[in-house]
């Protein structure tokens, strides 16, 4: 247990910060999930509206230091990969 008035301070910090970044980590998680059923839907019109909406969320989490930049970077390239193969996939 804690023994300094600043450890005790550093506990009560890491625990609204560890509650806030569950928090952000759902939501981002909630986004990717809608974009994920849309792709699997085959509507690539409506997989990258879920990943518009998706985007800036994933780079506030980077920006909070919930996720590492580049696995945002990483998630994001390759969703709009799959989603531009829906496209190629309705053509052929």
């Amino acid at each position: 247990m804690a023994n300094t008035a600043s450890a005790r301070k550093r506990i009560r910090q890491t625990e609204k910060r560890t509650i806030r970044n569950r928090a952000r980590r759902s939501r981002v998680r909630g986004f990717l999930r809608k974009v994920e059923q849309a792709i699997a839907g085959g509507d690539q019109a409506q997989a990258r509206d879920a990943l518009q909406a998706a985007q800036p969320e994933l780079h506030r989490a980077a920006t909070k230091g919930v996720f590492h930049p580049n696995t945002v970077a990483r998630k994001l390239s390759r969703l709009s990969a799959r989603i531009k193969s829906l496209g190629a996939a309705a053509q052929a």
